[in-house]
């Protein structure tokens, strides 16, 4: 009845829970973590979680890539090359903490770990003069919320995407295509309850 409704979820390890809100608002993120979270924080780039009173944040880089993948198809000049270098990056990161997972190497990591840092900072000097208004966004962000992009090279224990919650929140997109939604938010809770 044209009542928007939020499906929210937060996902660990050995558990998944959703919750059912009629907002996106910090308010329901508030109502599910408390005023502050003593742990680390694993989100998109939401606003919602810009500034939330957690120990650390790391926001997901598989949502970065996917904005310089938007990047790269823009026809302004330059654009394709800036993006072309980020998502090399990105991918080079994904990779190295994949490796470090199967492996456990820590001083391989930390190594590693050091020429990135270097190699991401000279593609930020290069790029940042060049960068249009999308790309330039991006390029603000890794720069004002660096500590929350990059918190996984420090502590690699820590995966650099959400997809933990992407993979839970899936089962109650495929309910909702497949019964059309929620009737009332009683049913919508009855729904969230059901999930986790």
């Amino acid at each position: 009845k044209g009542v928007k409704e939020w499906l929210w979820n937060i996902s660990g390890e050995g558990f998944c829970l959703f919750h059912a809100g009629d907002t996106r608002s910090r308010q329901e993120l508030e109502f599910l973590l408390g005023k502050s979270f003593e742990g680390v924080l694993i989100s998109d780039d939401f606003s919602v979680y810009n500034g939330y009173p957690a120990t650390a944040q790391q926001k997901c880089l598989a949502h970065l890539l996917r904005h310089f993948k938007q990047v790269e198809k823009l026809k302004m000049p330059k654009q394709e090359e800036l993006a072309q270098d980020f998502l090399a990056l990105l991918t080079e990161a994904f990779t190295n903490h994949r490796i470090y997972r199967e492996t456990g190497d820590r001083s391989l990591y930390d190594q590693w770990v050091l020429d990135f840092r270097a190699r991401l900072q000279q593609a930020m000097d290069t790029w940042r003069p060049h960068s249009g208004y999308a790309a330039g966004l991006l390029l603000k962000s890794l720069r004002d919320k660096s500590h929350q992009w990059w918190y996984f090279l420090d502590h690699p224990e820590v995966p650099p995407d959400n997809n933990l919650a992407e993979r839970s929140i899936r089962l109650g997109v495929t309910k909702r295509k497949v019964s059309g939604g929620s009737r009332s938010m009683t049913g919508f809770s009855h729904t969230a309850s059901l999930l986790t």
